[in-house]
């Protein structure tokens, strides 16, 4: 048991028991049940094995796996909106089609430096390219390759590097 009382008096540590959690990062398998007991006098922190932090999903091993994963459910969410824009006969015009397509591509690479490495970065890649079909009106088909080019936007993976 840790507590915070065992740190130099000088730190001075507050913390709101709402806003903060305890949580452990390490690749050893046999200890993935283990949680944290870190209080102060009165109070233990609770534990939270995938902690939020500025907007990133952190995980166990930082495969940033649900991170990826809810970025790709609010890509495809804008997407059937986009999609009820694009398609309807008093929609949108294209250049305001193509402004909200790069609005969903910014937030699609929020903070990417940090995730852009993991190997569930991919996954991302499948509903970017449907929003690049949105605004090209390109069918499946269509080499993912080219549809960058035809939308006048730069790839997923170079944007994210």
């Amino acid at each position: 048991m840790c507590t915070i009382a065992d740190y130099p008096s000088g730190l001075k540590l507050k913390f709101i028991l709402t806003k903060t959690t305890s949580t452990a990062f390490h690749l050893n398998n046999k200890e993935t049940k283990r949680q944290l007991a870190v209080s102060d006098r009165a109070n233990t922190l609770p534990y939270n094995s995938n902690p939020t932090y500025l907007g990133v999903k952190l995980d166990r091993q930082l495969t940033y796996k649900q991170h990826v994963e809810g970025l790709c459910q609010k890509i495809l969410a804008c997407n059937n909106l986009l999609r009820c824009f694009a398609g309807s006969s008093s929609g949108a015009s294209a250049p305001t089609v193509r402004t909200s397509t790069l609005a969903i591509f910014s937030a699609a690479e929020y903070v990417a430096p940090i995730w852009c490495r993991s190997c569930h970065s991919k996954k991302l890649d499948f509903a970017l390219n449907d929003t690049l079909r949105l605004i090209t009106g390109c069918l499946r088909s269509t080499p993912t390759g080219l549809l960058p080019i035809l939308a006048g936007i730069a790839p997923p993976n170079l944007r994210r590097e």
